[in-house]
């Protein structure tokens, strides 16, 4: 047995390692890149039916400006959470989550889902699905949505979803347009933003 193998792979693995240790930006450069990128504002929500012991089941929900498209066949689509977030044990769980797409005049919904330490349903403006799942009332859309993938990136997961039903506004398009987060504000977007 030669001794080529073992140093052509200790190579791609200097090659990798010298590649992770390059320089990149810092988190407070990077903040500034994605503080002047739009965002559309959703809120991931669940129901947690298997707690820690001793915890009653409860429902769960988080603001999210990560969610993307990812493919229309299959209809997949994803969002990322950190691995700190409060929400994320509940998540790890889940089998299946609503995504509701929020309307330009619930920016009130989106500050009490990103609010930590409070019970986010308290003040209603929800229902449940009949499979169980919370749905933001009067969001421009919903997608109840099968977890299909949970791939830890960074100090972050990439939450990956297959999209089994979904829900439009009464009125929509007409009624509202989406809420949108751009450099820690929110914006409303219509026909007078359009180029």
């Amino acid at each position: 047995m030669s001794a080529e193998p073992l140093s052509e792979d200790l190579t791609r693995l200097d090659a990798l390692l010298a590649e992770q240790d390059e320089p990149h930006l810092s988190i407070d450069a990077y903040k500034v890149v994605f503080r002047r990128h739009p965002a559309g504002v959703a809120v991931v929500t669940l129901r947690d039916e298997d707690p820690e012991p001793g915890v009653e089941p409860r429902h769960v929900g988080f603001t999210a400006t990560s969610v993307i498209s990812v493919s229309a066949e299959p209809p997949l689509l994803a969002f990322s959470i950190a691995s700190t977030s409060s929400s994320w044990p509940a998540l790890a769980r889940a089998r299946t989550v609503a995504v509701s797409f929020l309307a330009d005049d619930q920016d009130d919904v989106s500050a009490r889902f990103a609010t930590s330490g409070i019970d986010r349903f308290a003040a209603g403006g929800w229902s449940a699905l009949p499979t169980g799942e919370p749905v933001i009332e009067d969001a421009l859309t919903w997608v109840r949505a099968r977890v299909v993938q949970r791939t830890p990136v960074g100090s972050s997961y990439l939450v990956s979803l297959r999209a089994l039903e979904h829900g439009v506004r009464p009125g929509a398009p007409d009624a509202a347009g989406p809420l949108v987060y751009h450099d820690r504000t929110y914006h409303r977007i219509g026909d007078h933003t359009a180029i």
